[in-house]
């Protein structure tokens, strides 16, 4: 049975300290994760869609009869990559374009299958990502309806003459990866006054309150048609393609597994996933709920 989130939740900390402290791997020997042989675990970042993505991924390969356990709200990529490449987990929810920045921060960016084709080249052995779904979720840089109006904003570029009286907003991870910080500048020049570290939760908050005047926000954040926020085009397309793509350690995942991962893929659109986010950050639904609602909707529970 696939274990609570609250519970699993609390488990990662624990198996961060070990791995810090040079402790023994709590997993079996081998790299397979999961306290029992042939139990998948899947795992998220610690943003709400990648959780609510995880409970999709989790109910999906539950229902086609396989037996799950969940680490969910792990951390960043940083942080949960090594989880994946060990076989510590051995599914997760991932965005391909992002992958495919981590793997290499000088790939260009391209259209979904060119950029599946770069990951897969590059991903070490024992990885792999499964098909990709049609919904994407980029990184944008948002403003309130006021900012854009008042400097004439609707572009990334159009910033360029006044980033620097702006404080850029967003999770602490964007000030330093290749997609964030350092390819703004590179791309289009962008210098502003400050960066802000702020939880991905509270990025709405700062920008809407005034704390920052541009935010990092996920495009299928639903606080962006709640506060009327304008997301500013990325004519350069620094951000590429970000399809929900699952990354699956191979030797954990069956025929099975891989067929009950693609069925979710070939449903979900980005229309989709903003609706499933808002019932979760807007309307405080349970993301499990919300996860079996949508898997029975399309025929997958």
């Amino acid at each position: 049975m696939r274990t609570p989130a609250r519970i699993a939740t609390a488990g990662v900390p624990l198996l961060l300290l070990l791995a810090a402290c040079g402790g023994s791997d709590p997993y079996a020997e081998g790299g397979e994760g999961g306290g029992d042989p042939g139990t998948l675990v899947v795992g998220s970042a610690d943003f709400p869609e990648s959780t609510l993505l995880g409970n999709i991924y989790a109910q999906a390969l539950e229902n086609a009869g396989l037996q799950v356990e969940t680490q969910f709200n792990i951390g960043s990529r940083e942080v949960y990559y090594d989880q994946i490449e060990s076989g510590n987990l051995s599914v997760f929810p991932e965005y391909n374009g992002a992958v495919l920045a981590y793997l290499d921060p000088e790939a260009a960016s391209g259209a979904t299958e060119e950029t599946n084709e770069q990951v897969r080249e590059l991903l070490p052995e024992g990885l792999e990502i499964l098909d990709s779904s049609a919904a994407q979720d980029k990184d944008s840089l948002t403003v309130t309806r006021e900012t854009a109006e008042e400097h004439d904003l609707a572009t990334v570029a159009d910033l360029e003459p006044v980033a620097g009286e702006l404080v850029l907003g967003g999770p602490s991870e964007f000030e330093t990866r290749a997609q964030g910080v350092p390819g703004l500048e590179r791309t289009y020049g962008l210098a502003f006054e400050s960066f802000r570290s702020l939880d991905s939760t509270l990025v709405p908050q700062a920008l809407r309150d005034g704390d920052v005047q541009v935010a990092n926000l996920f495009t299928t954040d639903p606080a962006i048609a709640a506060n009327d926020f304008v997301v500013l085009e990325d004519t350069e397309n620094l951000f590429g393609s970000q399809n929900v793509t699952p990354l699956v350690y191979s030797d954990a995942v069956d025929d099975t597994a891989r067929e009950a991962l693609n069925a979710v893929s070939a449903e979900l659109t980005t229309e989709t996933l903003t609706e499933l986010n808002r019932r979760v950050s807007i309307d405080h639904e349970d993301p499990d709920a919300v996860a079996a609602d949508w898997l029975s909707s399309v025929g997958l529970a």
